[in-house]
Order: C-alpha cells, then sequence, then structure tokens
C-alpha cells in the first residue's frame, strides 16, 4: 500500500464524523438491506445469553449493539464503544427514542487501548470496524483481555473473495456501484477508500491465525455473501 492509500487514525475518525448522518441509509442502499441479515448473524455468533454483560467495538449508530441487547435482555447490558462522536450522537439519539428499555450504555474511546478491565464481558461483536483499525493485532489482543475465559467475539467486515472472478466483480462493485451512490451524498473521498482498505485487511486465513496470536483458543472465519464479507469468531 501506498502513502496516497493509508488512512491515519485521525483520519478515518474524520471519515466516520463525516458520514455520520447519513451511514445507515447508505449501508442500506449499498447492501441492498443485507447488512441486517449479516449482523443477525454476527450476534448469534457471539452466543449472548440473557443477563450477560457485552461490548460492540466500534459500534457506530448503534444498529449491531442494540440487536446484542435485545439478546442479553434487561438484566443484561451492553456498552457500545465508538471513537466517532457524531456517530455515537446518532446512537444515544436513536436509543433514546426508538429503544429505551434496552440496556444500551455508549462510551467514546480507542479500540486499541480499552478503558475496561481484565474478564469483564460475556459476550462482544464488532462490525465494520477491524478493517479501520491502525493495529489489528493489538485491537485483538485488546478484545482478547477484556473478555471471560470461554467467551465469544464475532466481528463482522468486507473479505477478499477467494475466487478471481469474484474480487473481480468485487472491485466492479466498490468503483462503479458504491462509490458513485457516494457521491450523490457528496461523500465519494469517504467511501473510496473501502478498496484500498480491503487491500491490507487480512484474510479470513489470516484473521484466524492472528486471532490465536493473540491468545484466542479457538477461531474460525466463516464467509458470507460469497465471500465478498465474513464473520471471524473467536474464542477465549
Amino acid at each position: 500500500m501506498t502513502d496516497s492509500t493509508w488512512h491515519s487514525a485521525n483520519e478515518i475518525q474524520g471519515i466516520f464524523d463525516r458520514i455520520a448522518p447519513v451511514y445507515d441509509q447508505l449501508n442500506n442502499t449499498l447492501s441492498l438491506g443485507q447488512h441486517r441479515i449479516w449482523k443477525l448473524m454476527a450476534v448469534k455468533w457471539s452466543e449472548p445469553q440473557s443477563g450477560n454483560f457485552g461490548l460492540d467495538l466500534c459500534c457506530g449508530s448503534g444498529d449491531l449493539a442494540q440487536l446484542l441487547a435485545r439478546k442479553v435482555g434487561k438484566t443484561g447490558k451492553v456498552v457500545g464503544l465508538d471513537f466517532s462522536q457524531e456517530q455515537l450522537a446518532i446512537a444515544h439519539q436513536r436509543s433514546k427514542e426508538k429503544y429505551p428499555f434496552l440496556p444500551l450504555e455508549w462510551i467514546e474511546g480507542d479500540a486499541l487501548n480499552l478503558p475496561f478491565a481484565d474478564n469483564s464481558f460475556d459476550c462482544a461483536t464488532m462490525g465494520y470496524g477491524l478493517r479501520n483499525v491502525t493495529d489489528i493485532p493489538r485491537c485483538l489482543g485488546q478484545l482478547h483481555r477484556v473478555l471471560k475465559s470461554g467467551s465469544k467475539v464475532s466481528i463482522l467486515d468486507f473479505h477478499r473473495p477467494s475466487q478471481p472472478w469474484m474480487r473481480s466483480f468485487q472491485e466492479w462493485y466498490l468503483q462503479n456501484f458504491v462509490v458513485p451512490t457516494a457521491d450523490k451524498f457528496g461523500l465519494t473521498e469517504e467511501y473510496a477508500y473501502i478498496n484500498p482498505s480491503l487491500e491490507r485487511f487480512p484474510t479470513g486465513s489470516e484473521q484466524v491465525k492472528l486471532a490465536y496470536q493473540a491468545g484466542f483458543t479457538h477461531a474460525i472465519h466463516y464467509p458470507i455473501a460469497m465471500g465478498m464479507m465474513g464473520v471471524l469468531v473467536a474464542t477465549k
């Protein structure tokens, strides 16, 4: 990757602040609504139980966190953490208006330096965040640290398909559908970064290796959406 395609943590934070007002609308459009199904899958694989203390890392506008909160119920609690103030503001307002009954808390923080004690959480999710952190091994290490023994984290993100033709289709889709659609919202540069970010993002098998290196006792990667998305499930 060249310097022109690399984004610093501050640049990525700025991107997510700017796209916050239309983030959910664009997600619906660009995934044809399929992101809802993928997020339900991610929550299921984290194996939340009633009364659990859950974490949604890089929570964005909070839709994955609220799905997790529904599973842990009123006797549990879910913390959504993100470094984007604008995304958190939307998450807080939405949960206040639409889901006041859900046990949710929103925290501004750094995925590479989580403000939680060791062995705090019973389950964790992360949606479209791992690809954007500047130090993936450190992020996985932090998740391992704050999870209780036997607990699972489920990480949903883009994935590079193993088949050359699907990878070509993915590149075409990003350049000819995602970027032009984002351009209608004045967010061309903000979404053009996805394709180069995929070039540096570990493949599913590489993510599994990194999870083991972070200390997880078991890890498996599930390709979904014809390999264009994937879910890493790791057990402490």
